[in-house]
């Protein structure tokens, strides 16, 4: 039970996943407003705005930073965690999404063609994120973490 009690006053821990939760519920709602349907895959799926891993890893590198400094090799650790993730999603997680939607719109494509793939499911196109939606969730992350710190 101590350890339970340990982890729940950790606040480094609880700024990333309060990140991370408001993130995702953030992102439902904002794709629920544009597209009129609720998806719950939402609610955990990658990609869409604000981007969550940014939300997390932000929330996780200002927590660190103001309980242990800017000059601690925790923050260190956090922030260049923080700045791989970021990159990850803008760069390789993002084209992976867009190959995924032209791979999508190829099958379609030769479904009508008559052609008869043997695919039962279509790739996930919601993985990446714009330069915008990292932003915003990296903005959102700092903001939880000064909240909760």
């Amino acid at each position: 039970m101590d350890f339970l009690s340990q982890l729940g006053q950790n606040k480094i821990l609880i700024s990333a996943a309060s990140g991370w939760i408001i993130a995702q519920v953030l992102k439902t709602i904002i794709h629920t407003l544009f597209t009129k349907n609720f998806d719950a895959e939402r609610l955990v799926g990658g990609g869409g705005m604000p981007s969550s891993h940014s939300a997390t890893v932000c929330a996780l590198c200002t927590a660190t930073a103001l309980q242990y400094g800017p000059n601690s090799f925790e923050f260190a650790m956090a922030a260049v965690f923080a700045l791989v993730v970021m990159y990850d999603a803008m760069g390789v997680r993002q084209q992976a999404g867009k190959q995924a939607q032209i791979i999508n719109d190829m099958i379609e494509l030769f479904s009508h063609m008559g052609k008869d793939l043997d695919i039962e499911k279509q790739l996930k196109e919601f993985i990446g994120h714009t330069p915008l939606q990292v932003l915003c969730g990296a903005i959102l992350g700092i903001c939880t973490a000064m909240a909760i710190m």
